[in-house]
């Protein structure tokens, strides 16, 4: 037996002895409670906005026309989409505390100040400064990805990076739920002010206890780094000497990958019927069934409030599997797709059927079709670190970048399709099309989505001067 064979079947082996040890709550798990409460600031700083400008319409100086509206609270994600892509590259270059703490640093001194620029400006500032905002905010998503696959070990993936990505969830449940008291006790400019006060207390308490990986933690313990580093190096290939930041990103590769382009679409398949149901469907349920739910605290809060429950169940169930090895992981990653994306589809239909009369059966169906599409936590979601821990913030980037341009194209199409806001035929059209979206990007993910780590993943260290096209050719071979 060769040197290199034996050396890799100790490492092997030492795999196997670590992968089911658990050092208990360490530093890996503050870094995800961290991570959690970035987007937890991050997501009420977005939609901040949708709550105070209904605040605003008291003033008749902010009592602005539908379509200036519009392009206020649209103006956030043209900035979002522009850094997608960037962004996994940076927090690759830099370090994902760098551009986390960044980006979310200036969106919070940006959300202070907002008050101040709406009475100086008007609603040009205000589209102006929250673009600026999504531009900044737009670098969160794939950072966060790049901190994941540093932290945590392949078998923790599911449970914490699920419990990072309900951060958003519960950003928007505190917004919702407190908007109406902070702006009763302050006014409007209040609810912008304890925002952006949270994210600049998050900013302080991360600058201080953030790492971008445990190589730079001065907190963590030998055991913890241990565990983490060879749990990654299970993932690793022979001929892998660089770190991982110099090594070529092979662009090429990523959309040759079938398992890639069927990450794209699931994942903006998922964006466009989880915007459809969240932009639109409260105007279907006000104008078909005559039930306000923008009007009532509770029940805008209520669907993001049982997902945010049902992401730690489901979580649970796919750790649960996870550990009896009844299924594999792909299965699993699969399972959990499916039911994130097929149960909001047959609820997406039912709910167009349901009589006027029944308009508490219409609340609980939509409560439910937002809430189970949170088992896709532990399918999609944390897929692109399966393919490759070394790019998963730069194809996570890619896919959001795809996803959001079908978020904006949610509600345009929803708008050429429905010219009567009371026609219930017109709406059905609207379910059907959602529906068939979700269908078709799950079955692509199923077909063709991979959870085994990529060939590019490793580019070898030898072809470090080699360009692009080169390098990906040596990986066909």
């Amino acid at each position: 037996m060769s040197k290199e064979s034996s050396q890799k079947e100790y490492r092997m082996v030492k795999n196997r002895r670590f992968e089911n040890k658990s050092t208990g709550y360490g530093i890996r798990h503050l870094q995800i409670l961290l991570l959690f409460a970035a987007l937890t600031v991050g997501f009420a700083m977005r939609v901040n906005l949708s709550v105070a400008i209904v605040a605003m319409a008291e003033f008749p100086e902010y009592n602005w026309s539908e379509r200036i509206k519009s392009l206020v609270l649209s103006s956030f994600f043209w900035g979002y989409v522009t850094t997608q892509v960037p962004a996994g590259p940076l927090a690759r270059r830099f370090g994902g505390k760098v551009t986390i703490l960044s980006g979310l640093s200036i969106c919070s001194v940006l959300t202070v100040l907002t008050p101040l620029c709406v009475r100086l400006g008007g609603w040009q500032v205000l589209c102006a400064l929250r673009l600026v905002e999504g531009v900044f905010q737009g670098l969160l998503f794939p950072s966060c990805h790049t901190v994941i696959s540093a932290w945590v070990p392949p078998n923790e993936r599911a449970t914490m990076g699920n419990f990072a990505y309900v951060g958003f969830q519960f950003g928007t449940i505190v917004m919702l739920a407190t908007s109406g008291l902070l702006a009763s006790m302050g006014g409007w400019p209040s609810i912008f002010y304890a925002s952006g006060a949270a994210g600049c207390l998050w900013s302080v308490a991360y600058y201080f206890w953030g790492a971008s990986t445990p190589a730079q933690s001065k907190r963590i313990t030998p055991e913890e780094r241990e565990l983490i580093e060879l749990g990654h190096a299970s993932e690793r290939t022979e001929d892998a000497e660089l770190p991982s930041h110099h090594q070529i990103t092979p662009w090429l590769s990523f959309f040759k990958s079938p398992a890639v382009l069927a990450l794209i679409a699931v994942q903006s398949a998922y964006a466009f019927g989880f915007w459809t149901l969240l932009t639109q469907i409260p105007s279907y349920m006000k104008n078909v069934l005559g039930k306000d739910i923008k009007a009532n605290a509770l029940l805008s809060a209520l669907p993001y409030a049982t997902m945010f429950v049902l992401s730690f169940v489901f979580a649970w169930l796919s750790k649960r599997l996870q550990r009896t090895e009844c299924v594999s992981l792909s299965w699993n990653r699969k399972l959990f797709n499916s039911i994130g994306m097929l149960g909001p589809m047959g609820l997406l239909i039912a709910l167009g059927y349901v009589p006027a009369s029944m308009d508490t059966l219409a609340v609980v169906l939509l409560t439910f079709t937002v809430a189970i599409g949170s088992a896709s936590n532990s399918g999609f979601l944390i897929n692109h670190i399966d393919l490759s821990p070394n790019f998963a913030g730069i194809i996570m980037g890619i896919c959001n970048c795809f996803a959001n341009c079908m978020s904006l194209a949610a509600p345009l199409v929803v708008g050429g399709i429905v010219t009567d806001n009371n026609n219930v035929q017109q709406w059905r059209q609207v379910f059907f099309l959602a529906a068939g979206i979700y269908f078709v990007g799950n079955a692509l993910f199923v077909i063709f989505g991979r959870t085994s780590v990529q060939p590019w993943n490793d580019p070898p260290a030898k072809l470090r001067k080699n360009s692009t096209a080169e390098l990906e050719a040596q990986d066909q071979n």
